[in-house]
């Protein structure tokens, strides 16, 4: 159950000289550093509780303040009503709740017999088959043995004469009557010197929150006002926003608990409902503590299961309703923290600060993130809690190829193919990702073996795409007025791809597999287009098989090539098909590797009709009308050799 919208605020963009982002590690004195810190929190948790709890109540209360100073509040005004109003309000929650565990305490004795009752139900009910009765007889002769066991060995060796009885002692202690005053009072003292710590806190941070955010940026930020401006503004929307709005759903989340809980007749149904509203602010671990309690008082007073049944779908309901209504519609406050991230932040805050830190635990982490955001020797932080995707598409893509897994792949591309057309994925996805791969080829990083599982896995994936690529071909032609637009309704600045009806088009790789896997994209977009495809792999062109190939009915030849520095090869493959069919239109596509742009080739250079770079580029010149380039006579330079005749002697 979640109480949260998990999609991030956008990325702030914040790269580094260079132009990129910077790289994302974690170094030992990093580490060092963090745990460091980790210790001090534990160790100093009497001084840094409170000034957490100050510090995340002044960004709840900072909006409230800011709105009354735009009200013309004066500003000690504005925020001694603002701070007077949340701690009256804690204060009546608090001594709302301790009336009812007062009430609650109470009545417990009365909930014992339906306990024990409905125990022994379920022990008679697994003793019909002798299981439970059987385990229950083991246990004990098996401890009863033990005890024997050690009452001999201690008997043995122990001397008789040191078998005595023991003497009774008794132990006379005299009371201080200032130190019993003082072991009585100081435990109620404490969580009222917290609170008015807090208080005093609130009250100076946001009269000074000006001064104290110049004095943060002149202690950490002078050298990039920018950015520390921005963590603060980041951080300030996160955890104010959250906290603020949070409460708001929580509440609207509390209010039917406690009514429906008290018409299904559960004791202290207000107690559960305060307890339901802090704790949701625990994303997916609190609704779930919260609804166990009510479930485990259903249990007690009621004879039967019905009533546990009833509490459990009230809950459930709630909860849903919560999730799915309330909450996408009171709020847009996000904290950008992936659910582990959550839960785990939840159980290294509950370890290190108690039920306190259990509370804090979201919002305490939110700024860890931001930390991690803003700061690039804590980047690791936002890779490790944050939601953001680490991998782009096409990194994440290559990944999946080369664990051979094409089934997550496929499902990836289903989900860009709601907004985009396929040529989109290919063009984006799917040829960027087979550019990595040529570049670890060409790196020498990659074995014959994850090769061919790589390009197995992108031919299966194509495969898994021809029934999107079927829908796309039947897809009605729009009017010329939405030509420039794409599914999402966005304008494009690219006219339409032409209709291949009646044109014959055969891709082929160009120099290995994975040009292979290129080829097969690009035939099934020219598939789309209505064209008649046909597909070869990258033996195809070589010298022995070249008459192999059937092009009567062929228009065109597409060779896709990953290497741009195929020029040599592709120049003798364009040859090569030209001198089969001199007719036939010859297109290269050279692509380029990742990062790097494609070397520039001329196409009179290698005979070819056309050299591109792209996907779109290559369909578009597949379909056009046009006459067929001829090949260039080479031109053999040799040595004339002069024919010496001897001359006959008479």
């Amino acid at each position: 159950m979640s109480s949260i919208n998990d999609n991030s605020i956008g990325r702030a963009e914040i790269p580094n000289g260079s132009g990129a982002f910077p790289a994302t590690t974690l170094s030992g004195r990093t580490l060092l550093i963090l745990i460091g810190v980790a210790v001090i929190l534990y160790v100093g948790q009497e001084v840094f509780v409170p000034l957490a709890l100050a510090l995340l109540l002044t960004f709840t209360l900072a909006p409230i303040v800011s709105f009354l100073r735009k009200r013309y509040v004066p500003k000690i005004a504005a925020v001694l009503l603002a701070v007077a109003t949340a701690f009256l309000v804690i204060a009546v929650f608090g001594f709302v709740v301790a009336g009812q565990v007062a009430n609650l305490a109470d009545n417990i004795p009365t909930y014992q017999r339906n306990i024990v009752a409905k125990v022994h139900a379920l022990s008679e009910a697994g003793s019909g088959n002798g299981v439970l009765e059987h385990l229950s007889k083991v246990v004990e002769r098996i401890g009863a043995e033990m005890q024997d066991t050690a009452k001999e060995s201690k008997e043995d060796a122990s001397p008789q004469s040191s078998r005595r009885d023991p003497m009774p002692v008794e132990i006379v202690t005299r009371s201080n009557p200032v130190a019993t005053l003082g072991n009585f009072i100081l435990p109620l003292i404490s969580p009222f010197a917290t609170a008015g710590l807090v208080i005093v806190l609130v009250i100076f941070m946001l009269l000074e929150r000006e001064e104290l955010r110049d004095r943060f940026i002149r202690l950490v930020g002078l050298g990039d006002l920018h950015r520390t401006t921005a963590a603060l503004q980041d951080a300030g929307k996160r955890v104010g926003k959250y906290l603020l709005m949070q409460l708001v759903v929580n509440a609207l989340y509390a209010l039917p608990i406690s009514i429906g809980l008290w018409v299904l007749g559960i004791p202290n149904a207000i107690l559960w409902g305060l307890l339901t509203l802090v704790l949701r602010f625990v994303p997916y671990i609190g609704p779930v503590i919260g609804m166990i309690l009510p479930l485990f008082l259903a249990l007690a007073i009621a004879p039967g299961w019905s009533l546990v049944a009833w509490v459990a779908g009230l809950f459930i309901v709630t909860e849903l309703l919560s999730n799915n209504v309330v909450e996408p519609w009171l709020y847009g406050s996000h904290t950008g923290l992936s659910p582990l991230a959550i839960i785990v932040s939840a159980i290294f805050w509950s370890w290190l600060w108690g039920p306190v830190g259990l509370m804090l635990s979201t919002p305490l982490t939110v700024c860890l993130v931001v930390l991690g955001r803003y700061v690039p020797q804590f980047s690791f932080l936002d890779v490790l809690l944050g939601n953001e995707p680490v991998l782009q598409m096409h990194e994440k893509l290559y990944q999946r190829l080369l664990a051979g897994d094409p089934n997550e792949a496929t499902d990836n591309a289903e989900d860009f193919l709601e907004d985009e057309d396929l040529i989109d994925y290919y063009e984006k996805v799917g040829l960027p990702a087979l550019q990595l791969g040529e570049q670890d080829r060409q790196r020498g990083v990659m074995t014959d073996a994850q090769i061919t599982l790589l390009t197995a896995t992108t031919q299966t994936l194509i495969g898994n795409l021809a029934e999107i690529a079927i829908e796309e071909e039947e897809e009605p032609e729009d009017d010329a007025d939405e030509a420039d637009t794409n599914r999402s309704g966005e304008r494009v600045g690219e006219p339409l791809l032409p209709d291949g009806t009646g044109r014959g088009v055969l891709c082929i790789g160009g120099r290995g597999a994975m040009d292979d896997a290129v080829a097969s994209m690009i035939g099934q977009v020219l598939t789309i287009q209505g064209a008649t495809v046909a597909q070869s792999d990258h033996t195809a062109i070589n010298g022995r098989t070249i008459n192999l190939l059937r092009l009567a009915e062929i228009d065109t030849v597409l060779i896709a090539f990953l290497n741009s520095g195929s020029k040599a090869h592709a120049r003798q493959a364009v040859r090569r098909l030209k001198r089969q069919k001199p007719s036939l239109r010859v297109g290269i596509v050279m692509t380029g590797l990742e990062g790097q742009p494609a070397s520039p080739v001329a196409a009179a250079d290698i005979d070819a009709d056309f050299v591109v770079t792209t996907i779109t580029d290559a369909v578009r010149n597949a379909l056009t009308d046009a006459q067929a380039v001829e090949i260039k006579a080479v031109k053999r330079i040799g040595r004339t050799r002069e024919s010496k005749t001897t001359p006959l002697v008479a």
